[in-house]
């Protein structure tokens, strides 16, 4: 069983799509969540405090910079933007898939977690998440 999860962003943050993925699953298997871009990345993470996505966004922040930054002057790839290899070193630092073992057509998720697309860039965009439960 396969769908695509389309997720439209308004920069940088946490996108929480839980309940959409929760409604599709069904029966017993391992779901495989994998988004298809190189610039985000997906995360299982606490859903009750929003303190923990904000928290989450400004640790990143300061640990890949833009461009515009002096600390990351040695970066050459550059034209698309101040915010795009500092995306894609984001991207390369976090999961891009996620498994989630689904029990009687739930995800076994624990009480606080939820599945979160973790948006990158500053500007909007629409992600695709590939979902496969077998």
């Amino acid at each position: 069983m396969q769908t695509r999860f389309e997720i439209a962003t308004n920069g940088p943050g946490l996108y929480a799509f839980t309940g959409p993925v929760a409604n599709w699953v069904s029966g017993t298997g391992l779901l495989t969540l994998f988004i298809q871009h190189t610039s985000a990345s997906l995360l299982i993470q606490e859903n009750a405090d929003p303190e923990v996505q904000t928290d989450l966004q400004n640790y990143f922040a300061r640990l890949v910079p833009p461009t515009t930054d002096p600390s990351m002057a040695y970066l050459t790839h550059t034209y698309e933007g101040p915010d795009d290899m500092p995306a894609h070193i984001k991207a390369a630092m976090l999961p891009t898939h996620l498994s989630i073992p689904v029990i009687d057509g739930k995800m076994a998720l624990g009480t606080w977690q939820g599945i979160y697309l973790f948006e990158h860039r500053d500007r909007p965009h629409q992600r695709s998440v590939i979902a496969h439960l077998a």
